[in-house]
């Protein structure tokens, strides 16, 4: 398995990884937004579209980070950051231009919930990290206290 790394600097770019991180699982605890640092990392379990487009019988998970630099601000709306244990299927990503360079990503998941960046420009980042060696990662199987502020 080749280690996927791809930056995004333009909407397009953010399009490309947004495809890569669909129905990416997440659990809350997951979610670090350092304000003093203007960074966000999430932390998830997404489906190696490659390797499911290549014809592979059995899809494979990879463990990943997404990262989000120059951010202004974090909102969210029905994600509670105070639930460490709660899971999320994130459903893709949308960049809204703002006052250039700088605009606002969002991050959508299931059941209504959302993640808006407001940030200086745009500058995200997704790394494989590795496998999800049983290939089916339960966000709600291990606990740890959320970086999210609800």
């Amino acid at each position: 398995m080749a280690k996927l790394k791809l930056m995004a600097l333009d909407a397009d770019d953010l399009a490309v990884i947004s495809a890569h991180v669909q129905d990416a699982r997440v659990k809350t605890a997951d979610i670090i937004w350092r304000q003093g640092e203007k960074r966000l990392v999430i932390g998830m379990s997404r489906l190696d579209w490659e390797q499911t487009l290549t014809g592979e019988t059995s899809p494979c998970r990879l463990i990943a980070a997404l990262r989000f630099d120059r951010v202004l601000s974090c909102k969210s709306r029905n994600i509670d950051g105070r639930a460490d244990d709660a899971a999320l299927e994130l459903l893709g990503i949308e960049f809204h231009p703002g006052e250039p360079p700088g605009g606002s990503a969002v991050l959508l998941f299931s059941q209504g919930g959302a993640l808006r960046l407001d940030v200086e420009c745009l500058e995200c980042e997704l790394t494989d990290l590795g496998t999800d060696d049983l290939g089916v990662s339960d966000p709600s199987a291990s606990a740890g206290s959320s970086g999210l502020d609800a």
